[in-house]
């Protein structure tokens, strides 16, 4: 486990960091996951889905899902071809039908079928890693987290606030940059800001409003 950040983050470093989390709190006053869900374990189930997906897609498959196995435990002991089935659409169906029976048997077995709210405990079930126990445990319980997926990881890198590409590195790097009491409402910020403007190819540079902060070499202006 990667314990410090890349380089201890100046006084100047942390004000401009403030500064470009400001202006994404401006711009995303209230935000959260695109994801359809109604509790923790609805959350868990479909970010663990939404790997390599569109949430669109996952929206589009979770109802029936869940009208079909409500609770952990009705999914622990689902027939796997029926669950690969509902979740065919999403893409990477069996390993994702394997992860979420898995996950569910978990938390019936060791958790009594509910999702607790400890990181470390999270990234135990199958198929959960720190970006998806960061999101559950900031969406559902403003636990301070950040939760690093693509787009997270090339927005910060352009701004510079991180200089890795590893998820568990800039996990660092941010909560080195940021105060605890931010972390819970980074991570969908960025991820919209990286879909909205900060895009893998065609970025809007020229409509950004953290251009002036974007030391990026590849800005297109």
């Amino acid at each position: 486990m990667i314990r410090t950040p890349s380089s201890p983050p100046s006084p100047a470093a942390r004000g401009r960091a403030k500064t470009i989390l400001n202006r994404l709190v401006k711009r995303y006053p209230k935000i959260g996951t695109a994801l359809d869900y109604r509790d923790a374990w609805q959350l868990l189930v479909v970010t663990v889905l939404s790997a390599q997906t569109t949430d669109e897609n996952v929206n589009k498959v979770a109802p029936e899902l869940f009208d079909r196995f409500p609770k952990p435990h009705d999914l622990a002991g689902a027939n796997p071809s029926e669950v690969e089935s509902i979740v065919h659409s999403t893409g990477f169906f069996r390993q994702k039908t394997k992860s979420i029976i898995g996950l569910a048997a978990a938390l019936s077995d060791r958790f009594d079928g509910e999702v607790p709210r400890d990181l470390d405990a999270l990234v135990t079930l199958p198929g959960v890693g720190r970006k998806t126990a960061s999101v559950v445990l900031a969406e559902v319980w403003d636990v301070p987290a950040i939760a690093v997926d693509t787009h997270v990881r090339r927005v910060t890198k352009r701004l510079a606030l991180t200089a890795s590409d590893k998820p568990e590195q800039v996990e660092v790097d941010l909560k080195a940059l940021f105060p605890e009491a931010r972390w819970s409402g980074i991570s969908m910020r960025f991820i919209q800001f990286g879909r909205d403007v900060c895009r893998a190819r065609s970025p809007l540079c020229r409509e950004c409003e953290l251009e002036p902060l974007c030391p990026w070499p590849g800005k297109v202006l």
